[in-house]
């Protein structure tokens, strides 16, 4: 009784969590060890700690925020994106390169001054523009209105985040335009308009394409974007480098793993704690470790449309519909390139991954999706409460 006072929302969503923290745990602990070497410390137990400090301060934000109503979502998104879109300008010029993006011209990370740490601005630009268009959507019927009256409250934004993204991380920039697409047509967006937006938004890239060809010294980008697909068709690449001893380790997991810590691909894997993760995590659980992980997202997408579906609003159906795909759509990208079905794209598998800043904001997207789930439930039950104080009981004679 005394947890449940702590956690607010679906049960089903907390085990979840709670399990994929734990699994993020125990493979970062045992993924990481080729950072230790590098590092020369030679030792992994700096990177658990680290991870547990994130997972930890990270569903500290998921507790407090799933307490919160639901309804002061909007308005702050709704202040707050300006201030992102002018994070994102930033970014653009100043930010900091990443080490695994800086042959890439890449500028993802900004640091927050005085206290050292470094995020990612798209990941908190795609949050606050899933909750600026729930909240508009949820306001104004859509279906009803012509293409050009949308085009300055609803495109307009899209086409803001996902311009500022894309020469950094074109994945990224195609995930948030997604998602926005799928929460267009659940709130009723006409399919024709939103075949409009999407010839819109390929021909633009179009166009961003023959700017780059025009003027290379803009950016390496389009590089960048054609030595991937290249390496994907040719297996020639770091790229494939990656892909190749993520399928080794893959294949040396079996069906039921080597076991825990016996990774040996973690030593020779780049990114292994965070962007390829789960090949090291099938290659010491084996494809039954992986398969459970891959259900227990489903699962969670399953919950999620459940809380979508019983959200007291239309603003909390569209929220956690465009949070929820987000999450489950950016771990089947990771999990895809992993497998090399799809190139790589540096999406990290969410709560699992290594990561600071990356933690953080799903933590608090999945904060914002339990608040909705508690509103839920505390509607239901003044209903049931009502319903009970509604029936007359006739004394007994």
């Amino acid at each position: 009784m005394q947890l449940k006072s702590y956690i607010k929302g679906d049960s089903h969503v907390w085990s979840i969590i709670a399990i994929l923290s734990i699994v993020s745990l125990v493979i970062v602990y045992s993924a990481s060890s080729n950072l230790a070497y590098i590092n020369g410390t030679g030792s992994t137990f700096k990177w658990l700690t680290k991870q547990s400090v994130h997972l930890i301060l990270g569903l500290s934000f998921t507790i407090g925020i799933s307490k919160l109503n639901y309804k002061y979502f909007g308005p702050i998104a709704l202040m707050a994106f300006p201030f992102v879109l002018v994070l994102l300008g930033y970014t653009s010029l100043q930010g900091i390169v990443s080490d695994s993006a800086s042959a890439t011209n890449a500028s993802r990370w900004i640091s927050i001054p005085f206290i050292g740490v470094s995020f990612q601005t798209s990941s908190l630009a795609n949050l606050a523009l899933i909750a600026y268009l729930a909240r508009y959507l949820s306001k104004n019927n859509v279906s009803q209105f012509s293409f050009k009256e949308t085009l300055v409250p609803v495109i307009l934004p899209i086409a803001l985040v996902c311009g500022l993204v894309v020469l950094a991380n074109f994945s990224t920039a195609a995930l948030i335009f997604l998602i926005s697409s799928v929460v267009l047509y659940i709130a009723g967006y006409p399919l024709k308009y939103l075949g409009y937006v999407i010839g819109i938004g390929i021909a633009s890239f179009g166009l961003l394409i023959l700017l780059f060809m025009a003027f290379p010294n803009i950016s390496n980008r389009m590089d960048t974007w054609k030595a991937r697909i290249e390496s994907y068709a040719s297996g020639e690449s770091e790229d494939n480098y990656q892909v190749e001893r993520a399928k080794m380790a893959i294949a040396n997991g079996g069906a039921f793993g080597q076991g825990p810590g016996k990774s040996v691909l973690k030593n020779f894997l780049p990114q292994s704690s965070s962007d390829f993760i789960y090949a090291i995590l099938i290659e010491e659980y084996g494809a039954v470790g992986g398969i459970i992980i891959l259900g227990l997202y489903i699962w969670l997408f399953i919950r999620f449309a459940k809380i979508a579906r019983k959200a007291p609003s239309p603003f909390g159906t569209y929220l956690v519909i465009g949070i929820g795909s987000a999450f489950v759509i950016q771990a089947l990208i990771n999990m895809s390139v992993v497998v090399n079905l799809i190139p790589v794209t540096g999406q990290t598998l969410p709560l699992i991954s290594a990561g600071g800043s990356s933690i953080w904001i799903t933590c608090i997207g999945l904060g914002m999706i339990l608040s909705v789930s508690n509103a839920s439930t505390r509607a239901k039950n003044e209903d049931d409460n009502n319903d009970l104080n509604s029936i007359d009981i006739e004394p007994a004679i």
